[in-house]
């Protein structure tokens, strides 16, 4: 309802992919060591349409490299998104996952990598990019998010789903 309210087709064309590693707290479960960001917790990978709405989630222990947990994701859109034709994603999916998701999917969906720009080191918006870190903004507002206080995973992707269907209320009614 939402992207038809925006005057778009009902199913996306286009998605966009990234991660973010955020921290645990002393309630149990799996947890890992992200080396690059120095967080032991979990990591939550979304897929993104070009509005920014979720499409997406999964949450994994954080030392799972991006490209791997990424294999996660496409199984579960396989026959939800018939449109689907491309997903954006940062250098972290690049390499051996561009492959894989073609064997897999065949020529829809494909990943292609947008890479940061010549020269690039400190923030630059970056094409389709900004949409998947702004979503994340967006989930950062809720309080119960702010870490993962969960001590099942899949909590943690319900909590970000319930999340999502606030934003897309609040779009909806105009708040």
């Amino acid at each position: 309802m939402v992207r038809l309210k925006a005057g778009r087709e009902a199913q996306p064309s286009a998605s966009i992919i990234d991660s973010q590693s955020v921290k645990t707290t002393e309630q149990g479960g799996i947890r890992g060591y992200d080396a690059g960001k120095k967080v032991k917790g979990r990591k939550r990978h979304i897929l993104v349409d070009t509005l920014g709405l979720l499409l997406s989630v999964v949450v994994h222990p954080a030392d799972i490299q991006d490209r791997d947990g990424a294999r996660l994701l496409p199984a579960t859109i396989v026959g939800h998104f018939s449109r689907l034709l491309v997903i954006w994603g940062d250098g972290g999916y690049a390499g051996q996952l561009v492959e894989w998701v073609t064997r897999t999917f065949g020529p829809a969906p494909r990943l292609e990598i947008v890479p940061k720009l010549e020269g690039q080191h400190e923030f630059t918006v970056l094409r389709w990019r900004w949409i998947v870190e702004r979503t994340f903004g967006w989930l950062g507002r809720y309080r119960r998010l702010s870490k993962d206080y969960e001590r099942l995973p899949e909590t943690g992707e319900n909590w970000i789903r319930v999340a999502m269907t606030s934003v897309m209320l609040r779009r909806l009614a105009h708040i």
